[in-house]
């Protein structure tokens, strides 16, 4: 009894005393000017603890103790990254851009919705941002230019004439089959690449209806989703596809198709990503794949 006794005192002194050093003295400015008391941050970081530390680690880097069992690897805080924010890939993201993955989630994750206060949002938002201090402190770093899912060209409408449209430039225009995989046939395919100016080829790449590993910035690599099969991890419906395919997803190959296609061309490809996404799990996907064969 001594022995647990004094092995108690040793590791309530070791937490008492890491407790101090690691509280924040000093208020901070963070990207895009924003002003964040030490107080805030003290409370981010018991969020933190409370709900986010078995997975993303004591450091935020990733390696919690839950994070073994877990199919998809917790993010690294540390690296910087913001995967699914709402500037161009590459830019710093907004806070709210963060708050709503906490608020929703990430599906086919562990990463589950926090029914957190308000309050709660962004004192952890601001904390996780200290475990990568160089990308996100000081008054000088700049936020990226936010992408909103305005002026839908479609709209209820016009989808059918959407869908159709995203097909062609999905696969003969951004060539997404490079890194996702391809949803039509050798004949369409033909068809799709006349439509848009190109010559036919006589058969298919023999990884056309294969997703391709991609490297990723995140010390891991990452596979883009089968669309009919997968859950989008960020983005449930045209709004949100939009805004994914016009950001990209930071630190993976998935690039900001912003500026570099139409962007009546990125709401077609929503349209045509949301009715691939529908028909998971029904008939109308056993049609679809049998059309392959």
């Amino acid at each position: 009894m001594k022995v647990s006794l004094n092995l108690m005192i040793v590791v309530l002194a070791t937490i008492t005393f890491g407790c101090k050093e690691n509280h924040f003295k000093k208020d901070v400015v963070m990207a895009g000017g924003k002003y964040v008391s030490a107080e805030t941050l003290n409370y981010g970081k018991s969020v933190y603890t409370e709900y986010c530390m078995p997975c993303h680690g004591v450091n935020g880097d990733g390696n919690g103790v839950a994070a073994k069992g877990l199919a998809a690897p917790p993010r690294n805080f540390k690296l910087g990254l913001i995967k699914f924010g709402d500037v161009a890939s590459g830019e710093l993201t907004h806070d709210d851009a963060i708050a709503r993955s906490l608020r929703e989630g990430l599906k086919g994750t562990a990463m589950l919705p926090w029914d957190l206060k308000e309050k709660q949002t962004d004192a952890v938002i601001q904390y996780i941002k200290t475990f990568s201090p160089k990308t996100w402190f000081g008054k000088d770093k700049e936020l990226g230019e936010k992408i909103v899912a305005n002026n839908d060209p479609y709209g209820l409408a016009r989808k059918t004439q959407a869908i159709e449209k995203g097909k062609k430039v999905y696969h003969g225009v951004a060539n997404c089959q490079s890194c996702h995989r391809g949803y039509v046939n050798l004949q369409e395919f033909n068809q799709i690449l006349v439509s848009v100016g190109e010559d036919k080829v006589n058969e298919l790449d023999e990884d056309f209806y294969k997703i391709k590993m991609q490297d990723s910035d995140h010390g891991y690599a990452t596979m883009p989703p089968d669309f009919t099969w997968h859950e989008v991890r960020s983005a449930q419906n045209v709004q949100d596809l939009y805004i994914r395919l016009a950001a990209g997803v930071g630190g993976t190959g998935m690039p900001a198709w912003k500026g570099t296609i139409e962007d009546d061309e990125i709401w077609a490809v929503a349209y045509y990503v949301k009715s691939l996404m529908e028909i998971k799990d029904t008939p109308s996907r056993k049609e679809l794949m049998s059309r392959f064969k």
